[in-house]
């Protein structure tokens, strides 16, 4: 998602990464982090100056700002990470050290339940957080699906809780949250959720926790539009204060995934500002987006471009899928190459064979008629025949 904002006269948007030899992207891929998640709002950058200006006890302001992105969200409790996978960390050391009186988590597991059971078909690329918190994943079921006799039975004395990643496009048929956390609960397992990207609908926001899990992880960087460098685990009064413990400012396990004044005031910021942003009017801008692309595809014959109705990470947006036409999936690959390459830089997603897509969530109004005359400009240039070799003179 972008946050509009103006800015000063004479200087164009990336002006600043210029200045050090970096060209600026035109960002079709998504919210990645790799890119930079998302624009901020201008309320959450005058935020982050406003704080930038003096200091404050960090403790305490962790402490009021989780207490005000409570009250929004209609959780019991919340707190800042220094990213979505800093709170799966501090959800799993939580979860490991749940036994010790204090709540803290030691380097000596010995004795401590260790073990995480998650649905295959949830496997993700952060559950590394998990290892790197001293914690081992149990998977249960397939990659399509899981009943629920493989999740009790997975339960034993190790079991330190139960990792859950609700993206509707993994696996529909696997083992719903509701009756997840019942069967956790009934043996005093926690729950955690990883909805990093799982905004909008911002009803998600408390939705998971009324399920009854016990933490719940947002990416402060991809739909909030905050800052890329937090993240938000809403949950149980009990579990965020245990948690709490492990985390930065303290000289803890999480001591290292700091959280600044800025990222905090901006962060919550940005959670105000989401939660009066007409989410309507946004995905009609990204309905119009997608619809320019699948017109400008409808008048050629080199590619055929589709609306999809969901995001990259399940979300409930549009995007454009775009076929090159007679083209291997190896041209695929080397024709975002060279989308990438020259500026106008543009990243978009590979997806299977010789398919890619345009998501709307990261492109400024008026982005899309620049793509798509990019893609027009480079799709004639690979339409030019070769230039025949010239022979070399023997003389």
């Amino acid at each position: 998602m972008t946050g509009e904002r103006t800015l000063e006269p004479g200087r164009a948007a990336g002006d600043i990464y210029r200045t050090l030899g970096v060209e600026p992207i035109v960002n079709g891929r998504s919210t990645f982090t790799i890119l930079g998640g998302s624009l901020m709002a201008p309320s959450v950058l005058a935020a982050m100056a406003e704080a930038a200006e003096a200091f404050v006890d960090l403790t305490e302001l962790q402490a009021a700002v989780g207490r005000r992105i409570a009250e929004l969200t209609h959780n019991e409790a919340a707190f800042v990470s220094g990213g979505a996978a800093a709170g799966l960390f501090l959800s799993a050391a939580a979860s490991i050290a749940r036994g010790v009186p204090d709540g803290v988590a030691p380097l000596d597991r010995t004795g401590l339940p260790t073990e995480f059971i998650i649905h295959r078909a949830h496997r993700i690329p952060y559950d590394l957080a998990i290892g790197l918190a001293g914690g081992t994943l149990v998977e249960i079921g397939t990659d399509v699906a899981t009943d629920q006799a493989e999740l009790e039975a997975a339960f034993t004395a190790r079991t330190a809780g139960v990792l859950y990643v609700p993206k509707a496009h993994l696996a529909p048929a696997v083992v719903p949250l509701e009756v997840v956390c019942h069967v956790a609960h009934q043996r005093g397992i926690p729950v955690i959720v990883d909805a990093a990207a799982q905004l909008p609908p911002r009803e998600n926001l408390w939705r998971f926790t009324e399920a009854g899990a016990d933490a719940v992880l947002f990416s402060g960087g991809k739909a909030l539009c905050g800052p890329a460098s937090t993240g938000l685990v809403l949950g149980s009064a009990r579990f965020i204060e245990r948690l709490a413990v492990n985390a930065a400012p303290l000289q803890r396990l999480g001591r290292p995934m700091k959280v600044g004044k800025e990222d905090l005031v901006g962060i919550l910021a940005a959670v105000e500002w989401y939660l009066e942003l007409d989410e309507e009017a946004l995905i009609r801008r990204y309905e119009e987006q997608v619809a320019h692309l699948v017109d400008w595809g409808r008048e050629r014959d080199d590619v055929d471009v589709v609306r999809v109705d969901m995001g990259e990470a399940g979300q409930p947006t549009p995007r454009a899928l775009v076929l090159l036409s007679g083209r291997d999936g190896y041209e695929r690959d080397a024709f975002l190459a060279r989308l990438r390459a020259a500026p106008p830089r543009i990243d978009l997603l590979a997806g299977d064979e010789n398919t890619f897509y345009v998501a709307p969530e990261t492109l400024r109004p008026g982005d899309e008629r620049i793509v798509s005359d990019r893609l027009g400009q480079l799709l004639a240039e690979l339409a030019q025949p070769a230039e025949p070799a010239r022979e070399q003179s023997t003389v």
